[in-house]
């Protein structure tokens, strides 16, 4: 069991995060990057120019969910939170300052269409960023002359690689995010944790592995068939090996999905109906380590690079964060076994999984 010093509790309340609203990824070839954003997954241009693309998905109101800015590394410059008011920009300043961070705020705001905001080394090592103030856009959810078969309507969630997912736990349910589920063993690892603002499952998810790094975002469709659609227009285009893993359902969070990677490695998820967990009293649901339907609900293998492989993320220098081992048991050494799959759940009476109690 990892010994990390726990991250301390501030004095003042944490702001008060909305949603996860978008993410700076840094791309290394900005035409590949747009080919596969843009012309193949169909996310739509606010604005571009030489070093950056502001792209966001089609019931998007805000000026983007996603930047693509050119860079020599590959890796993730900022997770970005919206919060409810322009006061929770100066609340996740002093939060930030008080847990020792370190902290830049510019008024005129990192990124294209938004404003004043806040970005942070947090105490996992990730970019975070909090603000409120952004640029209106056109919202096309009533714009089908222009969705395509696989359009994507929102940016779901984020999922975070680090070596203590407990700590990470701790200091996120501090900030104001609440568990929905997580994966567990009977020594008490936990291995991973989705943990939530909006009322959904998640709005970033805790991974239990060498970090800090970003192992991916995920976009949502309306419908399955929208995913089965990208999967059937990659392969018309012959770029299947796009696909990482999927089209499957999730256990965990009782999603249907796909992974894919960008030309830089980027792994994107695209995600549809998962559940409403808004109700105060929602309850956990903890899964055992050993059930495989938890990360693919139909039993099928999960392959080695989705637990091995992941993003950097940067500093606020623009420099990669050093990658620190995980010291506890890692999922990839319960599922992976010499015939690249282990089918090892316990107890078939009670399906893997059980309600824990409620927050």
């Amino acid at each position: 069991m990892s010994t990390t010093t726990p991250i301390p509790t501030p004095s003042i309340a944490p702001p008060d995060i909305l949603r996860c609203a978008s993410m700076e990824l840094v791309v290394t070839d900005l035409a590949a990057s747009r080919e596969f954003y843009v012309d193949i997954l169909g996310l739509v241009v606010t604005e571009e120019d030489e070093n950056a693309i502001y792209l966001r998905a089609f019931e998007e109101f805000i000026h983007h969910n996603l930047v693509l800015r050119k860079g020599p590394v590959a890796a993730v410059a900022a997770f970005s939170y919206r919060v409810r008011t322009p006061e929770d920009v100066d609340v996740a300043e002093a939060y930030y300052r008080e847990l020792g961070c370190r902290v830049e705020r510019r008024s005129e705001g990192f990124a294209k269409g938004v404003g004043d905001s806040v970005r942070v080394e947090d105490p996992l090592g990730f970019p975070y960023e909090f603000f409120y103030a952004v640029e209106h856009v056109e919202r096309l959810a009533w714009r089908y002359d222009l969705y395509g078969a696989g359009a994507l309507v929102r940016l779901d969630h984020f999922n975070q690689v680090t070596p203590d997912v407990p700590r990470g736990r701790s200091y996120l349910e501090d900030l104001g995010f609440r568990v929905t589920e997580d994966i567990q063993d009977d020594q008490g690892v936990t291995y991973a944790a989705w943990m939530r603002r909006k009322s959904t499952v998640h709005d970033t998810a805790l991974t239990g592995g060498n970090g800090p790094r970003m192992h991916h975002v995920a976009f949502s469709t309306h419908e399955k068939h929208n995913i089965i659609h990208i999967c059937d227009k990659l392969g018309a285009l012959r770029k299947s090996d796009t696909i990482e893993r999927g089209p499957g359902r999730h256990g965990v969070s009782n999603a249907f999905y796909l992974y894919l990677r960008d030309p830089d490695g980027h792994r994107v998820e695209i995600y549809t109906q998962d559940y409403y967990t808004g109700d105060p009293d929602n309850p956990v649901v903890t899964w055992d380590v050993h059930d495989n339907q938890r990360r693919d609900w139909w039993g099928n293998p999960v392959v080695p690079s989705w637990y091995t492989e992941a993003s950097f993320v940067l500093d606020l220098d623009g420099n990669p964060q050093k990658v620190v081992e995980r010291d506890d048991p890692s999922e990839m050494a319960v599922t992976i076994g010499a015939d690249g799959f282990s089918y090892t759940r316990k107890g078939d009476s009670d399906h893997g999984f059980k309600l824990g109690n409620t927050l």
